[in-house]
């Protein structure tokens, strides 16, 4: 991940960033349409340049997009590294939770005294 923070870190940065539905609009379009400035932003959705400028900044520093200038303007590019290692750090916090909740199950099975499954959600149902 970037800008030297810990993998924990970085992907609350993500999920923090994409937590808003306008922000997420804006790195759909961004990623889907190239390269965009904050008014070619503000053109497509129902904000204003200066409130694009703020989202663009949370996804900035998140490492979601990156500015390049052109001219007297910035056009913003996705930048999907931080993405992929929030998917990244959601399998293995998943994975972890996975073999967390079998070792329950099982040892909820082993106090059973006839070796059946417990009832309930431990089983799926």
């Amino acid at each position: 991940m970037t800008r030297g923070r810990d993998a924990e870190g970085e992907a609350g940065a993500v999920f923090a960033a994409l937590a808003d539905p306008t922000r997420r609009a804006v790195l759909r379009d961004v990623a889907e349409q190239g390269p965009l400035t904050a008014t070619e932003l503000a053109d497509r959705l129902p904000v204003t340049r200066q409130a694009i400028a703020k989202h663009l900044a949370v996804l900035h520093e998140a490492g979601l997009v990156e500015p390049t200038r052109a001219g007297r303007e910035n056009r913003f590019s996705a930048t999907p590294g931080p993405l992929a290692d929030a998917g990244r750090w959601l399998a293995t916090t998943g994975s972890a939770w996975d073999g967390r909740l079998d070792r329950l199950s099982q040892r909820l099975r082993d106090r059973q005294p006839d070796g059946s499954r417990p009832e309930g959600p431990a089983d799926g149902r």
